[in-house]
């Protein structure tokens, strides 16, 4: 699932009213981690020939039969089922909070990690080990799995899925540009300070915007991923711990500070900010040599510049386009007293706490997850997936995958997975707006926290 798409709030709240017709999970086969029939569906968002399509190829055509095939192995006959989506994201969690809220719906269940806390709080799903017992805390996954990735599916200490895959956010920059400028090709800023510096240098390229960080509405999530989630970090805050929102903290003063400077000091083009297609006008800029630093995801060195089928393509990206972690504010000032600091999103499946067969489930989806699986689900394509092993693996031929692997991932962050998280974005959207068009960090910082107030329910739940 993309992670720039947004989850529209309050979408499983509004199920109570809704009348309730689905069938429920599993079968007459008699239930028990020894049943020596078993019955269990998969679902995801996918469908051959549309959404996903790949997704559900492997699917249908690999996970059903290899699973069946090695539970025959163990003297058990599976029958596994395939139930295929293709709609918007939206409607497909809404059909899962019908079924889950009915006590039915598939066994292991394709979800986006941002509705994890959602789902947990309205009691849809349960910890992995509370669902299929202990054994789950002992899968030889986990250890391939960084406990920062496993934050994907974690909600409030505890275990609710297994991430299917991630990403992770860095800054590029185009090594001609900087050479034009007496920068190194081996650029690596240590705070943000060295970011400005850097982009000082730039502005005496004519005809270059040295720095460009989304802001503002128009970019949508895209803002909070690629520049004020990565920025509040970088500050040692987060924008939600411990049962509480960040409001006007000194971590989101910061990060709006910093905005200010890129974008009041003349470093970066507050009008592309404003502009609806201003996102993709940054990659086209980039790729022309027209930006000098840009913060954005893998995404964009997998799929904008890439040379051959890149929306921008970049014929010469492996020579020109570097990148570096986003450094925090200073050594040792992010969260968790890091010195890099990133952020992800991504899916991740669960055990439907409904299932008759709950151990058997978590069977399917261990294996889903295993090595050979997730290999097979790639299909040859160099794609960041949870797997450290795996990346290492197919990962091997691409520095830059290698890299947000190896050297990104291990410190990411992600966002809180609860359903009231897209407004509070949005307002975190607008803050950066404010500044951006001229408003000092101190007075947007205020509005922002008056805003997330009357979004999650008054002072009591906003930090300041």
């Amino acid at each position: 699932m993309s992670v720039q798409r947004r989850t529209s709030t309050g979408a499983v709240a509004a199920l109570a009213a809704l009348a309730l017709t689905m069938a429920g999970c599993g079968s007459e086969e008699p239930s028990g981690a020894d049943a020596k029939n078993i019955t269990l569906t998969i679902a995801a968002n996918s469908i051959v020939g549309g959404k996903n399509s790949a997704g559900a190829q492997w699917i249908q055509d690999w996970v059903i039969p290899k699973f069946i095939e090695a539970q025959k192995a163990k003297g058990v006959t599976a029958k596994v089922t395939f139930v295929p989506s293709g709609v918007d994201d939206e409607q497909y969690k809404t059909k899962l909070a019908l079924d889950l809220r009915s006590k039915a719906g598939p066994d292991v269940i394709a979800i986006d990690g941002i509705w994890v806390g959602e789902f947990a709080q309205a009691g849809y799903i349960k910890p992995l080990a509370d669902v299929a017992g202990s054994g789950v805390d002992s899968w030889e996954g986990w250890s391939q799995i960084p406990q920062s990735v496993q934050g994907l599916g974690t909600f409030e200490g505890k275990k609710y899925g297994v991430p299917q895959g991630t990403d992770g956010r860095v800054l590029y920059f185009n090594k001609k540009l900087f050479a034009q400028a007496g920068l190194p090709a081996d650029w690596q800023p240590k705070s943000w300070q060295d970011i400005l510096d850097a982009g000082a240098k730039l502005k005496t390229l004519p005809g270059v915007t040295p720095i460009q960080i989304n802001a503002g509405t128009a970019m949508g999530e895209a803002t909070s991923m690629q520049g004020a989630l990565p920025l509040l970090v970088g500050a040692g805050g987060e924008i939600w711990k411990d049962g509480k929102w960040s409001g006007s903290t000194q971590p989101v003063k910061d990060m709006l500070d910093f905005y200010g400077k890129v974008y009041g000091g003349g470093l970066g083009d507050p009008k592309l900010q404003q502009e609806a297609k201003g996102r993709d006008k940054s990659f086209e800029m980039f790729a022309a040599g027209k930006i000098g630093i840009l913060g954005e995801g893998d995404y964009f060195w997998r799929s904008v510049v890439e040379p051959k089928a890149g929306i921008a393509k970049m014929a010469d990206r492996d020579t020109t386009v570097g990148y570096a972690m986003i450094p925090a504010k200073q050594p040792g000032a992010g969260v968790r007293g890091q010195d890099f600091v990133s952020m992800s999103g991504g899916g991740v499946r669960v055990v439907n706490p409904n299932s008759k067969y709950p151990a058997q489930a978590w069977e399917l989806l261990s294996f889903m997850s295993s090595a050979e699986a997730v290999k097979s689900e790639l299909a040859g394509a160099a794609r960041i997936t949870a797997r450290m092993d795996v990346n290492k693996e197919v990962l091997a031929g691409d520095p830059m995958l290698s890299f947000v692997s190896q050297k990104v991932l291990p410190l990411t962050a992600y966002r809180p997975p609860l359903a009231v998280y897209p407004q509070v974005s949005t307002a975190l959207q607008e803050a950066t707006a404010a500044v951006v068009s001229g408003k000092s960090a101190a007075d947007a910082a205020a509005e922002y926290q008056k805003k997330v107030e009357g979004i999650v329910g008054g002072a009591g739940n906003v930090q300041s």
